[in-house]
């Protein structure tokens, strides 16, 4: 009974706390079989109470001096915008871009702020739920921030990714797109044999470069929030080795100090994150309007 009712050590901690809430056991690297349910619902609440707040400073505008929650609304509204035009050309293109550039940076943000959270908070609760409900303290996981997951963030970047398929072929149309496809970076020829050379070398620089716009637009969103879960974590085993040991007394003072400076950081990190990410979709979007 002793050994089980034991403290977990730091590692088993920290590996606790990196296991998400699934529908069944991963058993392997790529299962799409698994869901993370913990990002889905933390992913679909966040998202909900972001079109809340847009929502709330649409209802509350006015058109005389504004009061702050409208002028920083409008600031962020004008900024997108701005960096939307820069990007987007096409007028009619911008009509959902703009919005839905919006969308992005807002909801990004506001998922990667679940990191400003108490790391033990949210999961020691959901704990105490799950035992009630008759499960065991030890499976009781949960990860509160959906950006430190890969398959949130490399979702997101895919459907930038389709996006930019959409608007190419809307632009260029089929036709356009494929000879896109078949001719760009390297050209064609006039020699029928050289052509089709050309036009495999062109299809496959190509299809490298879609690849490697997807997984590195979602890959720097996931590694800087990873990162930064680690950090908070490692943070939080401060307090936990004052609590545990004599010669840790100064550890609480650490732990405080560590801990406000590294979230005063990390909400630099998290508004840069989010901007980045909702700058490189505008820029891929662009560049499916272009003709290379």
């Amino acid at each position: 009974m002793a050994a089980e009712a034991h403290a977990p050590t730091a590692s088993e901690y920290i590996v606790h706390h990196l296991q998400h809430l699934q529908n069944i056991p991963q058993t392997a690297i790529v299962d799409f079989s698994v869901v993370n349910i913990d990002s889905v619902v933390i992913s679909l609440v966040v998202g909900f109470l972001g079109l809340f707040v847009l929502w709330l400073a649409a209802r509350k505008a006015t058109s005389g001096v504004p009061g702050r929650f409208q002028a920083a609304v409008e600031m962020l509204v004008e900024m997108v915008d701005s960096h939307a035009k820069a990007n987007i050309r096409n007028a009619n293109s911008r009509k959902f871009i703009a919005p839905m550039a919006l969308t992005v940076f807002v909801w990004i943000f506001l998922l990667n702020a679940m990191d400003l959270l108490p790391v033990d908070f949210l999961p020691v609760i959901w704990e105490k739920i799950y035992v009630a409900a008759g499960g065991d303290p030890h499976h009781a996981y949960l990860r509160v921030v959906p950006t430190a997951d890969l398959s949130t963030t490399l979702g997101l970047a895919i459907s930038v990714l389709l996006l930019s398929f959409y608007y190419s072929i809307k632009i260029k149309g089929a036709g356009g797109w494929w000879h896109e496809l078949v001719s760009a970076p390297f050209g064609t020829s006039k020699n029928p044999l050289f052509a089709v050379i050309l036009g495999l070398v062109n299809m496959a620089m190509q299809i490298i470069e879609y690849v490697a716009k997807a997984v590195s637009h979602g890959m720097r969103l996931f590694g800087n929030m990873y990162a930064g879960e680690l950090v908070f974590l490692l943070i939080a085993l401060m307090g936990g080795a004052a609590a545990m040991s004599l010669p840790g007394v100064l550890l609480p003072l650490g732990h405080v100090i560590a801990g406000t400076l590294w979230a005063i950081f990390h909400i630099l990190v998290i508004t840069l994150q989010a901007f980045i990410f909702m700058m490189l979709a505008l820029i891929y979007l662009g560049q499916a309007h272009e003709a290379h």
